[in-house]
């Protein structure tokens, strides 16, 4: 069964990030995005299930949007406005929607990285 999962690591602290929230958005046939739910990551920095599986999760373009601004204000990281870095996008497609797709997302206030995890 194919399913989504994240994980977000804070390379600053060299900790899974906590309590962050996750918007997941699909681009539409008309081009234009659907909120489809918003999750948070637990103290592993993982969700506690999949961001999207089974019937639910389906072949096309989908965006996770990552709310890292709050949760580097949080622990003390950054301060003041603008942040360099507040939401993080990360539009991604999906074209085996049986497979497992793990998108993480490593950060810091300044930069982030990602990959197609398993």
């Amino acid at each position: 069964m194919g399913r989504l999962s994240t994980h977000i690591l804070d390379t600053v602290r060299g900790k899974p990030a906590a309590e962050v929230a996750i918007d997941l958005d699909v681009l539409g046939p008309g081009g234009a995005w659907r909120r489809i739910k918003q999750v948070r990551t637990n103290a592993d920095g993982r969700t506690d299930q999949p961001v999207l599986a089974g019937d639910d999760f389906t072949a096309g373009t989908y965006m996770l949007t990552f709310h890292m601004g709050a949760y580097f204000k949080a622990h003390g990281l950054v301060a003041g406005d603008p942040l360099f870095l507040d939401l993080i996008p990360l539009r991604f497609t999906v074209a085996d929607a049986s497979a497992h797709y793990h998108v993480p997302l490593l950060a810091t206030p300044w930069s982030y990285q990602t990959y197609r995890g398993s």
